[in-house]
């Protein structure tokens, strides 16, 4: 048999931070959404089989691929994944779980509240971010070669050509 990819302890974590479901209309209802575990697991097996989601197999009882993406959707505009992830968090730091010595920290993930040594010369902001070379330096684009060497500088080497 297949190991359950939603066990009960996880479930245990994940319920209490997954928004209430949205009222049916007592009207014309539609169909009945499917549970918020099936969902998820149908959203881990995706993830964790790397298949597209409609390739999602009916067979697993999770409803339909665009399904379980439109709950992946709407629990991360909720917030439940910035939730859990500060749920385990605080879980591994309770039980002393996280192992530090191999913890990296860089400026796209932490902000630089200090900003660096005081002792540094302030810039004017010219010609500091984003550099560019004059003008007159820049290779100038040919149509006639297409974008494909852009990227490549352009190259002199006297070649004579006889015809």
């Amino acid at each position: 048999m297949a190991k359950e990819l939603v066990t009960d302890a996880l479930w245990e974590m994940v319920e209490p931070l997954l928004p209430p479901p949205k009222p049916r209309r007592y009207r014309y209802p539609g169909r009945k959404p499917i549970e918020n575990r099936k969902a998820l697991t149908g959203i881990l097996f995706v993830l964790k089989s790397g298949i597209p989601w409609e390739m999602l197999p009916q067979e697993m009882g999770c409803g339909s691929g665009m399904t379980c993406w439109r709950r992946l959707r709407d629990w991360q505009q909720a917030g439940v994944w910035e939730k859990l992830h500060a749920t385990l968090l605080a879980r591994l730091r309770a039980a002393d779980k996280i192992d530090w010595s191999r913890a990296v920290v860089d400026s796209a993930s932490v902000r630089a509240v200090g900003g660096g040594g005081k002792n540094r010369p302030q810039s004017s902001g010219q010609a500091q971010a984003g550099q560019q070379a004059p003008s007159h330096h820049r290779r100038q684009w040919n149509p006639s070669r297409g974008d494909s060497d852009r990227s490549e500088p352009e190259r002199h080497h006297g070649v004579a050509t006889f015809g």
